[in-house]
Order: structure tokens, then C-alpha cells, then sequence
């Protein structure tokens, strides 16, 4: 009982502490944007499973091993933030591996591609014949930024001398499970009465109805009723 007692409070520290650190350091490391902060997310991982699972680890040795990672971490992306030089060092450096439509045979090989490996990449971008690349990287991450062929490219209103109007809003929630959003009505200024009455004029004169309902680029509301209500 002791031992399932030091566990779960080896967990909850392991967690919360882990959370803590991460969200320090910011939404990089959330996103996993270099191949750098990549390891540091498994190493920090890994530090706080061992905190968990091995007893031997004293529960102080194991936040203050979490808490240098994380002031290391912290240390070099100050530093690659200040010191444009020390980014290909540790974040790496995009490679084109398509170049005017030709295969880059050494930038594939350089970074351990196989033609497999740049179909697949590809084809995550909806590209299906390589004759249609004009240009492919490969970022520092791992993914691929693709630049079709200007005769592939689809054709956009600008082209086809489409007038187009400004958006005046960005779809934004309203009300989620029958509650107000209300940091997302404050920054809209909508006032709830308000919002309220163009709910009813809609026919939900009961928020507790709303499952969902988001305001739409155009001003006008989107309301989706919660199933169970009849």
C-alpha cells in the first residue's frame, strides 16, 4: 500500500511539474518545430518517467534534473533567438531536395532520404506527380514546403478578377455546451443580452439547447442544437 501510495504521489508530481516546465517553454517546444526541441520533449519525457517509476530516484533529484533541462533548453533558444548564426547549429537549416522541378540526388542523400521517403512527403501535400514540383524543402522539422509549377497551381479570385471583400470577423466561439465564451464575447464586444436575442430569433430561446455556436466571418451566427435535447 505504501509503495502504490509513493507511486501516484510520484506521478502527480512527475505531471504537473512536467506541464509546468513545458508550457515555460513555450509553444516551440509544444509544436516540436526543430529537431533540437524534438529531443528535449523526449528527454524531459523520459526524466519524468523515471521520476515515476524508479523508487531509487529521490523525488528532489528528479524536478531539479527537469528544472536544468529546462533552463539549458531555455539558455540556447535565447541564444538562437539572439544569435542568427547558432540556429543551424542546433535547429538545423532547410535543404531544397527539388529544384526546378529536378530531383536534388545529394540533398536527399545528405539527409538520409529515399525517393519513398519523397513520394510519401509529398503526397502528405497533395502532390502526386513530382513533374508538378517547381520547388520542395525540407524543413528543419522534417516536413516539406511545396512551390508547384505555376501551371499547376490552382487559380485563385485574384486571377480571375474576382472582387473581393475584406472579412470583417475570424470564426470565433460563442457559447460551447450551453455556456457563454465570455473572454472570446469580450474581446468581439457582443453583449450577452444581445447575443441572446439573436440566439432566439434564431429559435433556441434556451442557451442550455446550444451544444455549439460560433460567430462567422460574415457577421451572422452558426448555432448547432445539443442532440439530446428535443
Amino acid at each position: 500500500m505504501v509503495l502504490i501510495l509513493d507511486t501516484i504521489v510520484r506521478t502527480f508530481i512527475g505531471f504537473f511539474v512536467l506541464l509546468l516546465l513545458i508550457r515555460l517553454l513555450g509553444k516551440k517546444q509544444l509544436a516540436h518545430m526543430s529537431f533540437f526541441s524534438y529531443i528535449t520533449g523526449i528527454a524531459l519525457g523520459n526524466i519524468a518517467g523515471d521520476l515515476v517509476i524508479h523508487k531509487d530516484v529521490k523525488i528532489i533529484d528528479g524536478i531539479i534534473g527537469l528544472a536544468l533541462w529546462v533552463f539549458l533548453t531555455a539558455a540556447i533558444e535565447y541564444t538562437v533567438l539572439k544569435f542568427s548564426r547558432s540556429r543551424i547549429l542546433f535547429d538545423g537549416e532547410p535543404s531544397i531536395v527539388i529544384k526546378h522541378g529536378k530531383i536534388m540526388e545529394k540533398a536527399l542523400s545528405s539527409n538520409k532520404l529515399n525517393m519513398d521517403d519523397l513520394s510519401m512527403l509529398l503526397r502528405i501535400k497533395n502532390v502526386f506527380a513530382i513533374s508538378e514540383v517547381e520547388y520542395a524543402i525540407l524543413e528543419p522539422n522534417g516536413q516539406l514546403s511545396v512551390l508547384k509549377k505555376e501551371e499547376y497551381e490552382p487559380v485563385t479570385k485574384k486571377d480571375a478578377n474576382i472582387q473581393v471583400k475584406r472579412r470583417p470577423y475570424i470564426p470565433t466561439e460563442l457559447v460551447v455546451d450551453g455556456k457563454f465564451i465570455g473572454k472570446n464575447l469580450q474581446e468581439l464586444n457582443i453583449n450577452e443580452d444581445w447575443l441572446l436575442n439573436e440566439l432566439k430569433r434564431k429559435g433556441f430561446p434556451n442557451l442550455n439547447d446550444i451544444f455549439y455556436a460560433e460567430l462567422q466571418t460574415d457577421g451572422s451566427i452558426f448555432v448547432d442544437r445539443k442532440i439530446n435535447v428535443q
